[in-house]
């Protein structure tokens, strides 16, 4: 009896033991699994490199309007840089006039920008970011307009508009604008979200206040992805999109707007 209790007391501490062992080895895996989350592999892969393949992560926000929001779409070194080139040549936005065509200051929109000169659209790294928005929003590179960094300063904002045009003059070389990435350059801001009134049926924050309809936090690196036109080649109404108002530090932020056709 008492070398039966031997045996199985020995059977029971082994797989016991084992037990413990196997776990050890499943939580260290599990640790190695978490640890290598978000971090690519690229095995030399310049192509993956270049569109931040592990890096990125897409949410999809709304269908209807379509709008995505991209986390983690520039490094922390694109967006640094797109605001460094863009500092010294800001000034006071506009908006299209829609019987001329051309921009005009306005009340609704109180940022200050620019735009990227053509020769600035052939350096590495705004090359590196064009090619990024093309794949992931599906639209050739010659289909964009040159890339527009803007600054929202406290108190600043762009009242709700659709990106659409409803003049002629600016459909002539390009077409009508059919979708928009923007992409986030900073961070600490409070406020300054990026308002969409038509689009879900809950509230969101804007600019300190709840309102209806929904909103995404500009969050250094991530970018928005909507489209200003529907699945049926229309213009989609509810695509009607706002800066909302900053409360307290800076709004830096990159826009590409996208063409039916090549403008060149």
């Amino acid at each position: 009896m008492a070398s039966t209790m031997k045996i199985v007391f020995g059977l029971l501490t082994f797989v016991t033991f084992g037990m413990i062992i196997g776990a050890l080895f499943q939580l260290a895996f599990i640790r190695k699994l978490e640890d290598s989350y978000g971090v690519p592999i690229w095995n030399n892969d310049k192509e993956a490199e270049l569109l931040r393949l592990g890096y990125v992560k897409p949410e999809v926000l709304s269908w209807s309007p379509r709008i995505i929001l991209l986390h983690n779409f520039l490094s922390t070194e694109e967006c640094d840089y797109l605001r460094a080139i863009a500092r010294p040549r800001l000034h006071t936005s506009t908006v299209v006039d829609a019987k001329t065509g051309k921009g005009i200051k306005s009340n609704v929109r109180t940022s200050s920008g620019m735009f990227l000169s053509p020769e600035e659209k052939k350096y590495p790294m705004i090359q590196a970011i064009e090619k990024r928005i093309s794949v992931f929003s599906q639209v050739p590179i010659e289909n964009g307009e040159l890339i527009q960094v803007l600054r929202y300063e406290k108190d600043q904002y762009y009242k709700p508009h659709h990106d659409y045009f409803a003049d002629t003059y600016n459909l002539k070389r390009g077409g009508q604008r059919i979708a928009t990435m923007l992409m986030y350059l900073s961070d600490n801001v409070e406020g300054g979200e990026t308002y969409f009134p038509m689009a879900g049926s809950g509230e969101c924050s804007c600019g300190g206040k709840t309102v209806k309809g929904l909103s995404v936090k500009p969050i250094k690196g991530d970018a928005v992805l909507f489209w200003s036109m529907g699945l049926d080649g229309q213009s989609d109404p509810n695509s009607m999109h706002g800066g909302c108002e900053v409360i307290s530090g800076e709004k830096w932020s990159a826009t590409k707007w996208m063409r039916q056709r090549a403008s060149g």
